[in-house]
Protein backbone atom coordinates (compact mmCIF):
# COMPACT_ATOMS: atom_id res chain seq x y z
CA UNK A 1 0.00 0.00 0.00
CA UNK A 2 1.01 3.46 -0.04
CA UNK A 3 0.55 5.95 2.81
CA UNK A 4 0.92 9.72 2.47
CA UNK A 5 4.09 10.35 4.15
CA UNK A 6 2.75 13.12 7.30
CA UNK A 7 -0.11 10.47 8.05
CA UNK A 8 2.48 7.77 8.28
CA UNK A 9 4.67 10.07 10.41
CA UNK A 10 1.25 10.94 12.66
CA UNK A 11 0.58 7.14 13.42
CA UNK A 12 4.37 6.51 14.43
CA UNK A 13 4.61 9.42 16.71
CA UNK A 14 1.15 8.47 18.61
CA UNK A 15 2.81 4.76 19.07
CA UNK A 16 5.86 6.09 20.42
CA UNK A 17 3.67 8.42 22.62
CA UNK A 18 1.81 5.38 23.45
CA UNK A 19 5.04 3.26 24.39
CA UNK A 20 5.75 6.27 27.25
CA UNK A 21 8.20 8.31 24.86
CA UNK A 22 7.73 12.33 25.28
CA UNK A 23 6.17 13.88 22.68
CA UNK A 24 9.49 15.96 21.36
CA UNK A 25 11.12 12.67 20.85
CA UNK A 26 8.44 10.98 19.62
CA UNK A 27 8.21 13.47 16.45
CA UNK A 28 12.09 13.72 16.12
CA UNK A 29 12.75 9.48 15.74
CA UNK A 30 9.11 9.41 13.44
CA UNK A 31 10.23 12.22 11.24
CA UNK A 32 13.87 10.53 11.11
CA UNK A 33 12.00 7.22 10.08
CA UNK A 34 9.44 9.15 7.37
CA UNK A 35 12.84 10.88 6.32
CA UNK A 36 14.33 7.12 5.71
CA UNK A 37 11.34 6.36 3.41
CA UNK A 38 11.28 8.88 1.57
CA UNK A 39 14.83 8.66 0.70
CA UNK A 40 14.42 5.64 -0.47
CA UNK A 41 16.10 3.61 2.23
CA UNK A 42 13.36 1.56 3.80
CA UNK A 43 15.29 -0.41 5.73
CA UNK A 44 16.04 2.78 8.07
CA UNK A 45 11.94 3.44 7.75
CA UNK A 46 9.22 2.66 9.61
CA UNK A 47 9.31 -0.88 9.57
CA UNK A 48 12.02 -0.46 12.57
CA UNK A 49 8.95 1.62 14.35
CA UNK A 50 7.75 -1.93 15.84
CA UNK A 51 11.01 -3.01 16.75
CA UNK A 52 11.48 0.08 19.01
CA UNK A 53 8.28 -0.62 20.92
CA UNK A 54 9.06 -3.83 21.52
CA UNK A 55 12.41 -2.96 22.72
CA UNK A 56 10.97 0.08 25.15
CA UNK A 57 8.37 -2.32 27.07
CA UNK A 58 11.17 -5.18 27.11
CA UNK A 59 13.31 -2.54 28.79
CA UNK A 60 16.18 -2.28 26.57
CA UNK A 61 15.40 1.44 25.07
CA UNK A 62 14.94 4.49 27.36
CA UNK A 63 12.76 6.32 25.49
CA UNK A 64 13.64 9.89 27.29
CA UNK A 65 16.90 9.27 28.03
CA UNK A 66 19.38 12.32 27.10
CA UNK A 67 23.33 12.34 26.63
CA UNK A 68 25.52 12.63 29.19
CA UNK A 69 29.38 13.71 28.53
CA UNK A 70 31.71 11.04 30.07
CA UNK A 71 35.04 13.09 29.04
CA UNK A 72 35.80 16.18 27.58
CA UNK A 73 39.70 16.71 26.54
CA UNK A 74 39.86 19.33 24.17
CA UNK A 75 37.98 18.79 20.95
CA UNK A 76 37.54 15.36 22.07
CA UNK A 77 34.24 14.20 23.25
CA UNK A 78 33.48 11.12 24.74
CA UNK A 79 29.13 10.42 25.44
CA UNK A 80 27.20 7.81 27.05
CA UNK A 81 23.69 7.90 24.91
CA UNK A 82 22.29 6.07 28.16
CA UNK A 83 20.22 3.65 25.43
CA UNK A 84 18.26 6.39 24.55
CA UNK A 85 16.80 6.39 21.31
CA UNK A 86 19.36 7.15 18.73
CA UNK A 87 17.90 9.74 16.95
CA UNK A 88 17.77 11.64 19.84
CA UNK A 89 21.03 11.39 21.88
CA UNK A 90 23.09 11.24 18.24
CA UNK A 91 21.91 14.59 17.68
CA UNK A 92 22.53 15.94 21.21
CA UNK A 93 26.01 14.32 20.56
CA UNK A 94 26.72 16.10 17.23
CA UNK A 95 25.62 19.32 18.68
CA UNK A 96 28.65 19.45 20.86
CA UNK A 97 30.61 18.18 18.31
CA UNK A 98 29.69 20.56 15.95
CA UNK A 99 30.12 23.20 18.64
CA UNK A 100 33.55 22.36 19.27
CA UNK A 101 34.17 22.13 15.24
CA UNK A 102 32.98 26.25 15.51
CA UNK A 103 35.50 27.07 18.01
CA UNK A 104 38.38 25.07 17.39
CA UNK A 105 38.13 23.49 13.93
CA UNK A 106 37.51 19.91 15.19
CA UNK A 107 35.14 18.31 17.01
CA UNK A 108 36.33 14.64 17.92
CA UNK A 109 33.22 12.15 18.77
CA UNK A 110 33.16 9.04 20.46
CA UNK A 111 29.45 8.06 21.33
CA UNK A 112 28.71 4.56 22.72
CA UNK A 113 25.58 3.00 24.37
CA UNK A 114 22.89 4.33 22.28
CA UNK A 115 19.80 2.41 21.07
CA UNK A 116 19.53 2.42 17.15
CA UNK A 117 21.10 5.61 15.73
CA UNK A 118 19.07 5.02 12.44
CA UNK A 119 19.82 6.25 8.87
CA UNK A 120 23.98 7.55 9.85
CA UNK A 121 23.45 10.17 7.30
CA UNK A 122 21.21 12.32 9.04
CA UNK A 123 24.12 12.96 11.09
CA UNK A 124 25.93 13.85 7.78
CA UNK A 125 22.99 16.07 6.95
CA UNK A 126 23.11 18.05 10.49
CA UNK A 127 26.54 18.90 9.88
CA UNK A 128 26.48 20.20 6.86
CA UNK A 129 23.73 22.09 8.10
CA UNK A 130 26.30 23.82 10.19
CA UNK A 131 28.49 24.33 7.67
CA UNK A 132 30.38 21.18 8.80
CA UNK A 133 32.30 18.70 7.21
CA UNK A 134 32.10 15.43 9.25
CA UNK A 135 32.96 11.57 9.03
CA UNK A 136 31.30 8.80 10.90
CA UNK A 137 32.08 5.37 11.46
CA UNK A 138 29.64 3.09 12.98
CA UNK A 139 29.04 -0.46 14.80
CA UNK A 140 26.26 -2.85 15.72
CA UNK A 141 25.96 -4.81 18.55
CA UNK A 142 22.42 -6.23 18.18
CA UNK A 143 21.99 -9.91 19.01
CA UNK A 144 24.31 -12.20 16.89
CA UNK A 145 26.43 -10.43 14.11
CA UNK A 146 24.92 -10.73 10.54
CA UNK A 147 28.34 -10.01 8.23
CA UNK A 148 30.86 -12.92 7.45
CA UNK A 149 34.40 -11.43 6.79
CA UNK A 150 36.15 -11.43 3.58
CA UNK A 151 36.68 -15.50 3.11
CA UNK A 152 34.10 -16.34 5.68
CA UNK A 153 30.83 -18.05 5.58
CA UNK A 154 29.93 -17.38 9.35
CA UNK A 155 29.46 -13.77 10.59
CA UNK A 156 31.27 -11.64 12.58
CA UNK A 157 30.83 -8.08 11.87
CA UNK A 158 27.48 -6.03 12.17
CA UNK A 159 26.68 -4.12 8.78
CA UNK A 160 28.89 -1.57 10.32
CA UNK A 161 28.24 2.32 8.04
CA UNK A 162 30.71 4.97 7.32
CA UNK A 163 29.27 8.67 6.30
CA UNK A 164 31.19 11.03 4.61
CA UNK A 165 29.20 14.62 4.50
CA UNK A 166 30.05 17.58 2.55
CA UNK A 167 28.48 21.21 2.74
CA UNK A 168 26.97 22.63 -0.44
CA UNK A 169 29.63 24.89 -2.06
CA UNK A 170 27.48 27.24 -3.22
CA UNK A 171 23.74 29.21 -1.91
CA UNK A 172 20.87 26.59 -2.66
CA UNK A 173 22.74 23.93 -3.60
CA UNK A 174 23.16 20.83 -2.28
CA UNK A 175 25.44 18.50 0.00
CA UNK A 176 27.37 15.35 -0.96
CA UNK A 177 26.07 12.48 1.30
CA UNK A 178 27.61 9.71 1.12
CA UNK A 179 26.28 6.87 3.64
CA UNK A 180 26.66 2.98 3.22
CA UNK A 181 26.75 -0.22 4.69
CA UNK A 182 30.22 -2.23 4.58
CA UNK A 183 27.85 -5.55 3.88
CA UNK A 184 26.76 -5.78 0.24
CA UNK A 185 23.39 -4.65 1.50
CA UNK A 186 21.87 -3.76 4.97
CA UNK A 187 20.08 -6.35 7.33
CA UNK A 188 17.49 -4.00 6.87
CA UNK A 189 17.08 -4.35 3.20
CA UNK A 190 16.97 -8.14 3.99
CA UNK A 191 14.00 -7.91 6.16
CA UNK A 192 12.00 -5.43 3.26
CA UNK A 193 12.84 -8.10 0.73
CA UNK A 194 11.89 -10.70 2.89
CA UNK A 195 8.70 -8.88 4.22
CA UNK A 196 8.14 -8.38 -0.16
CA UNK A 197 8.86 -11.89 -0.85
CA UNK A 198 11.44 -10.79 -2.96
CA UNK A 199 15.08 -12.05 -3.80
CA UNK A 200 18.28 -10.28 -2.32
CA UNK A 201 20.81 -9.15 -5.15
CA UNK A 202 23.14 -11.35 -6.32
CA UNK A 203 26.40 -11.74 -4.29
CA UNK A 204 25.23 -10.52 -1.13
CA UNK A 205 24.20 -13.46 0.86
CA UNK A 206 25.01 -16.77 2.04
CA UNK A 207 22.79 -19.73 3.30
CA UNK A 208 23.56 -21.52 6.25
CA UNK A 209 25.82 -23.96 4.39
CA UNK A 210 27.95 -21.24 3.19
CA UNK A 211 26.37 -21.28 -0.31
CA UNK A 212 25.47 -18.49 -2.37
CA UNK A 213 22.11 -17.40 -2.39
CA UNK A 214 19.22 -14.92 -2.95
CA UNK A 215 16.74 -15.73 -0.95
CA UNK A 216 16.04 -13.66 2.30
CA UNK A 217 14.62 -16.13 4.08
CA UNK A 218 18.12 -17.91 4.85
CA UNK A 219 18.53 -14.87 7.69
CA UNK A 220 15.47 -15.73 9.26
CA UNK A 221 13.54 -18.61 10.76
CA UNK A 222 15.01 -21.69 13.48
CA UNK A 223 18.02 -22.71 13.87
CA UNK A 224 21.26 -21.79 12.49
CA UNK A 225 21.04 -18.71 9.59
CA UNK A 226 22.82 -17.32 7.11
CA UNK A 227 25.27 -14.52 6.52
CA UNK A 228 25.64 -11.22 4.87
CA UNK A 229 28.81 -10.82 2.64
CA UNK A 230 31.23 -7.43 2.69
CA UNK A 231 31.04 -5.21 -0.43
CA UNK A 232 33.94 -5.00 -2.16
CA UNK A 233 35.31 -8.66 -1.16
CA UNK A 234 38.31 -7.78 1.20
CA UNK A 235 37.31 -4.02 0.98
CA UNK A 236 34.58 -3.79 2.90
CA UNK A 237 35.77 -6.65 5.44
CA UNK A 238 38.49 -4.72 6.37
CA UNK A 239 36.43 -1.58 6.22
CA UNK A 240 33.99 -3.63 8.85
CA UNK A 241 36.77 -4.20 10.63
CA UNK A 242 37.93 -0.83 11.26
CA UNK A 243 33.97 0.50 11.81
CA UNK A 244 33.86 -2.71 15.15
CA UNK A 245 37.42 -0.99 16.82
CA UNK A 246 36.61 2.79 15.85
CA UNK A 247 33.26 3.09 17.16
CA UNK A 248 33.19 -0.18 19.44
CA UNK A 249 36.28 -1.02 20.64
CA UNK A 250 37.54 3.41 21.09
CA UNK A 251 34.32 4.40 22.22
CA UNK A 252 33.96 2.02 25.24
CA UNK A 253 30.50 1.04 23.30
CA UNK A 254 31.81 -3.00 22.86
CA UNK A 255 32.23 -5.14 19.73
CA UNK A 256 30.79 -8.10 17.82
CA UNK A 257 33.26 -10.13 19.55
CA UNK A 258 32.04 -12.78 22.25
CA UNK A 259 32.55 -11.41 25.71
CA UNK A 260 30.15 -8.37 24.34
CA UNK A 261 26.23 -9.23 25.30
CA UNK A 262 24.22 -9.75 22.75
CA UNK A 263 20.99 -9.41 24.29
CA UNK A 264 20.50 -5.73 25.09
CA UNK A 265 18.30 -4.46 21.57
CA UNK A 266 19.65 -2.41 19.09
CA UNK A 267 23.20 -1.04 20.37
CA UNK A 268 25.19 1.20 18.55
CA UNK A 269 28.05 3.16 18.90
CA UNK A 270 29.76 5.87 16.45
CA UNK A 271 33.03 7.58 16.11
CA UNK A 272 32.66 11.34 14.17
CA UNK A 273 35.19 13.70 13.20
CA UNK A 274 33.02 17.27 12.74
CA UNK A 275 35.87 19.85 10.78
CA UNK A 276 35.51 23.35 9.69
CA UNK A 277 36.43 23.59 6.29
CA UNK A 278 37.33 26.98 6.29
CA UNK A 279 39.58 26.21 9.17
CA UNK A 280 41.60 24.65 6.52
CA UNK A 281 42.61 27.75 3.99
CA UNK A 282 40.55 29.97 1.05
CA UNK A 283 37.10 28.34 1.73
CA UNK A 284 36.21 29.92 -1.38
CA UNK A 285 38.67 28.16 -3.42
CA UNK A 286 37.69 24.79 -1.53
CA UNK A 287 34.34 25.13 -2.64
CA UNK A 288 35.43 25.80 -6.18
CA UNK A 289 37.49 22.78 -6.49
CA UNK A 290 34.53 21.20 -5.25
CA UNK A 291 32.25 22.17 -7.76
CA UNK A 292 34.56 21.98 -10.32
CA UNK A 293 35.27 18.17 -9.67
CA UNK A 294 31.65 17.51 -8.96
CA UNK A 295 31.12 19.08 -12.40
CA UNK A 296 33.82 17.33 -14.10
CA UNK A 297 32.65 13.74 -13.14
CA UNK A 298 28.92 14.33 -14.18
CA UNK A 299 30.04 15.47 -17.11
CA UNK A 300 30.86 11.85 -17.69
CA UNK A 301 29.46 9.49 -20.98
CA UNK A 302 26.52 7.78 -18.93
CA UNK A 303 26.13 4.09 -19.12
CA UNK A 304 23.45 1.98 -20.57
CA UNK A 305 21.48 1.59 -17.36
CA UNK A 306 21.31 5.25 -15.50
CA UNK A 307 22.70 8.64 -15.78
CA UNK A 308 26.15 9.83 -13.92
CA UNK A 309 25.43 10.21 -10.15
CA UNK A 310 26.92 11.77 -7.43
CA UNK A 311 26.17 10.97 -3.42
CA UNK A 312 22.88 12.15 -2.42
CA UNK A 313 21.47 12.59 -5.87
CA UNK A 314 19.63 9.66 -6.27
CA UNK A 315 17.55 10.02 -2.36
CA UNK A 316 16.98 13.70 -3.85
CA UNK A 317 15.56 12.09 -6.69
CA UNK A 318 13.30 9.34 -4.82
CA UNK A 319 12.56 11.56 -1.87
CA UNK A 320 10.68 14.17 -4.78
CA UNK A 321 8.74 11.29 -6.13
CA UNK A 322 7.43 9.73 -2.99
CA UNK A 323 6.15 12.87 -1.60
CA UNK A 324 4.18 13.08 -4.83
CA UNK A 325 2.87 9.34 -4.88
CA UNK A 326 3.49 8.21 -0.80
CA UNK A 327 5.37 5.55 0.83
CA UNK A 328 5.70 1.98 0.18
CA UNK A 329 4.46 0.14 3.11
CA UNK A 330 4.46 -3.78 2.30
CA UNK A 331 1.54 -5.51 3.86
CA UNK A 332 3.80 -7.65 6.47
CA UNK A 333 5.31 -4.35 7.43
CA UNK A 334 1.69 -2.90 8.28
CA UNK A 335 0.68 -5.88 10.35
CA UNK A 336 3.93 -5.65 12.12
CA UNK A 337 2.88 -1.66 13.16
CA UNK A 338 -0.68 -2.82 13.85
CA UNK A 339 0.84 -5.71 16.56
CA UNK A 340 2.88 -2.68 17.74
CA UNK A 341 0.52 -0.46 18.10
CA UNK A 342 -1.56 -2.81 19.85
CA UNK A 343 1.03 -3.76 22.47
CA UNK A 344 0.62 0.29 23.76
CA UNK A 345 -3.12 0.29 23.40
CA UNK A 346 -3.91 1.38 20.02
CA UNK A 347 -6.58 -0.45 18.68
CA UNK A 348 -5.78 -1.55 14.80
CA UNK A 349 -8.89 0.67 12.79
CA UNK A 350 -7.71 3.74 15.17
CA UNK A 351 -4.06 3.17 13.91
CA UNK A 352 -5.49 2.48 10.35
CA UNK A 353 -7.60 5.74 10.80
CA UNK A 354 -4.36 7.98 11.60
CA UNK A 355 -2.44 6.82 8.37
CA UNK A 356 -5.36 6.99 6.27
CA UNK A 357 -5.83 3.49 4.91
Amino acid sequence: MLIQAERLQTAIVEMLQAAGTAPASATIVAADLLEANLQGHDSHGVQLAPRYVLNVLAGKLAPNAAIQVARRDGAIIVADGGMGFGQVVGRQAMDLAIASARDTGLGLLALRNVHHLGRIGAYGDQAVAAGMLSIHFVNAVSGPPVVAPFGGSEARFGTNPICIAIPPVAAGGYPLILDFATSAIAIGKVRVAHAAGRPVPEGSLVDRSGRPTTDPGAMYGDGPRGALLPFGLHKGSGLALMCEILAGALTGGGTNQPATPKDRGIVNGMFALVLDPARFGDIEAFRAETAAMVAHVKTAAPGAEHPVLVAGEKERITKAERQRDGIPVPGPTWTELCGAAAEVGIPVDCLAAIAGV
